[in-house]
Order: C-alpha cells, then structure tokens, then sequence
C-alpha cells in the first residue's frame, strides 16, 4: 500500500479528523455457525499491526487490552505484525503481545511487510535486501514464541478436539499453501488464517472459515465511492468484510489495526474482529 496512496490522496484529507481516525479503534462482532464445532467458540483476530513506522507500542497496549477484554478462546494475528527494518523484534511489541490472553492460545501468520522487516526485498523504508533473512526470519518467529505466539507457516495445530487451525505464508514472498494447513484436520471444524485474500479464489478444497487482512479495507474511503485503491489483483471483491472464495468458503476480510503508506483513515475504522461461532 506505500506506492498505492498518492500525494492526492494525502491532500485532500490530511487533517486532524483523519489523523485521529487512523488511531481510534472499534470491535466488529460476527456471529456464525461452524461445521464440525461441539461447543461455541470465541475468537478474536487482529491483522496489520504494521508495528514500526506509525504505531508504537502505546496502540499496541491499547489493542491488547480490548482483546482481553473480550475473553476470547483463541486470539489470531493477521500478519504484517511489523513494519520497520529490525535488527531483532522490539522488546516494546513483545511485552505488549505477552499480555495477550486466550485459553486456546495465540497464533500468528507473516504477511508482505513481515518479509520487508526481515530484508527479504528492499525499499526506502526496509533499506537494502539482506543475505541472511530467511535466518531472520527463524529469530523474529522464536522471539514471538517466547512470549507466547505461535507462528504458522503451511501448518496447522489441533487447537481443541473439535478444531483445527491452518495458517498458510504470505502469498508475495511465502508462497501459501492451504492444503498443507489443513492437512491432519479430519473431522473437526476448520480455520484457516492467510494474510493476503488473493488467495481465496485458489483454495484447492473448502474450509470452514477463511480470515484475512492485508487491505486494510483500502485504509482511505471517500463517501459514495469507497476506497479508489485496494491491494488486491481483484480490485474491490476483496476489500473488506465478508467474502466467499472458491468451493463456497466463507471469509471475512479485516480493515486491519495499523497504517501503511501514510498515517492516516477516512471512513475505514481500524478493528479487532470477535467472531461468536456456534455449532452446525
């Protein structure tokens, strides 16, 4: 999203309003049957942290509370947790993700700008690309695991007897794999976490639930037009909210928490989704 809002852009909202909106948070809460569930479950997923260049660990504490405050089973992270090249992760972003509570656990994803921060690619903002991120990388996922969060990679876990959650690579610089995901998940109910929905048009089997960031609902939306530019190949099918992707898989596309591109929201809240999810 860096290259994708312009100088226009930033003239014709740059304001306090806009500003402010970019660092107010709200929570959606979705409500939805789950095939294969025995008992209710409660999730919370944040996405796009993009701790580093606009957020500091003041919004992050402040993101952490709300989700304990909802007393989620299971708390999922979108990915694109960082936005800055880091020679190691900020002790500020893990003692604030340490905090985070949930019986079931905490689980992460890596999106585009996760692949930025280990030097993957280079940029203005990430410097020159680096030999060594793919080791990074390893040293990023273990520092998130000592406080509490675990990263999946095309890879799932039995999180309950009657559930399974896959999380795939970002689809820039992974790739994803779906399938690898949810192998292992027999019967039980399916989620499935990917960063980027692109990827929903080419799931090569169904899941229960698909979630997803990475647009930030188009993080700029004008009234009557919507959001003039979306990260995604496929324009605005994907832009936010509830989606469906191949085999009738239900998704939901989160406006994500962070910024990118420029430090700023109109009409496009920054959210923490709890999703209530019931048996079938």
């Amino acid at each position: 999203m860096r290259s994708v809002l312009g100088g226009g852009a930033v003239a014709a909202l740059a304001g306090g309003a806009a500003v402010a909106q970019g660092y107010r948070f709200g929570v959606t809460r979705h409500a939805r049957t789950l095939a294969g569930l025995r008992e209710p479950l409660r999730v919370a997923f944040l996405t796009d942290l993009h701790y580093g260049l606009y957020i500091g660990p003041g919004s992050v504490a402040a993101w952490v509370d709300g989700t304990n405050d909802l007393r989620a089973d299971l708390v999922l992270l979108g990915g694109d947790l960082i936005d800055a090249r880091m020679d190691e992760l900020s002790p500020d972003l893990l003692r604030e993700l340490r905090r985070l509570r949930a019986p079931l656990g905490v689980y992460s994803v890596w999106g585009n700008h996760d692949y930025g921060s280990f030097g993957r690619y280079g940029s203005r903002q990430y410097g020159e690309p680096r030999a060594d991120w793919a080791a990074r990388r390893e040293q990023f996922r273990a520092g998130l695991a000592r406080v509490g969060v675990t990263t999946l990679r095309n890879e799932g876990r039995a999180v309950r007897g009657d559930l399974w959650l896959g999380g795939t690579d970002d689809l820039w610089f992974g790739p994803p794999d779906p399938a690898a995901a949810l192998a292992g998940a027999g019967g039980r109910a399916t989620l499935l976490v990917t960063h980027n929905p692109d990827v929903l048009p080419t799931l090569p089997g169904p899941a229960g639930l698909v979630l997803c960031g990475h647009t930030h609902g188009g993080q700029v939306r004008l009234p009557l037009l919507g959001a003039p530019v979306v990260p995604s190949r496929y324009g605005q099918r994907y832009a936010m909210g509830w989606v469906t992707g191949a085999h009738d898989t239900p998704a939901y596309v989160s406006r994500g928490l962070g910024l990118s591109g420029v430090p700023l929201r109109n009409l496009c809240e920054p959210e923490i989704a709890l999703f209530l999810l019931s048996p079938a």
